[in-house]
């Protein structure tokens, strides 16, 4: 230890600036809201964990929603989360907010870890790799430009297209993840991934309308 000429303590201890501590991965969050579950997990509960700023977790748990074979029609519900976010990000909205209609719906603590055991493996192997490198934004214009992108393939999302929801949701957690983690690679993926979703549904679209006209043309 030294001391000034005054008597006060200058080592490199006292000098050195307090170390930032890690931000917990998203895994680790989802991984505890599972453990402390009790019987039901609502979505308020899940936003409230997930903290104040809880935009990019919420788009990859919903978005991971969206991954799970469900029933025909359930995306139209859990995509309007995803359309609600995204438009939040897109006006530059500081805190995630939910209507209380979808706030209040919760999922059994069965139903919610059921999930989490599909989401995690894949989450944790995609954190293994992913980490915060070549991120092309200043503060938080990333927010903005990722809210315009989600924000339309939410819209797809909630679109009843047979099948056509899960490579615009997949392509949606993907740049969740990257936002989480200022991970410019992950990016450029979720971006493609999310140019080919566009594709995908547009293809579907006009090969329907042609369908459509075809037989139109038969009958009349």
């Amino acid at each position: 230890m030294s001391a000034d000429d005054h008597g006060f303590d200058v080592s490199p201890e006292r000098t050195r600036p307090p170390r930032r501590r890690p931000a917990r991965r998203l895994s680790d969050l989802f991984a505890q809201l599972a453990r402390d579950a009790g019987d039901h997990v609502s979505i308020a509960e899940i936003s409230d964990a997930l903290g104040k700023r809880s935009f990019a977790p919420l788009l990859v748990l919903f978005a991971a929603f969206n991954l799970l074979p469900l029933p025909p029609g359930a995306s139209a519900v859990l995509g309007l989360p995803l359309v609600i976010i995204a438009g939040q990000m897109v006006l530059g909205s500081r805190t995630a907010w939910l209507p209380s209609v979808i706030s209040r719906r919760s999922l059994s603590a069965d139903q919610f870890r059921t999930v989490m055991d599909w989401v995690l493996p894949r989450l944790v192997r995609l954190e293994q790799v992913i980490r915060p490198r070549y991120w092309p934004f200043w503060r938080r214009q990333g927010d903005r430009i990722i809210g315009a992108l989600a924000l339309v393939l939410a819209i797809i999302v909630t679109l009843p297209i047979p099948l056509g929801n899960w490579l615009p949701a997949f392509s949606t957690a993907l740049l969740g993840l990257a936002l989480s983690e200022r991970d410019g690679i992950l990016l450029a993926i979720g971006g493609a991934v999310a140019v080919a979703s566009m594709a995908v549904v547009a293809a579907v679209i006009g090969a329907a309308g042609f369908a459509g006209q075809a037989a139109l043309g038969m009958l009349f």
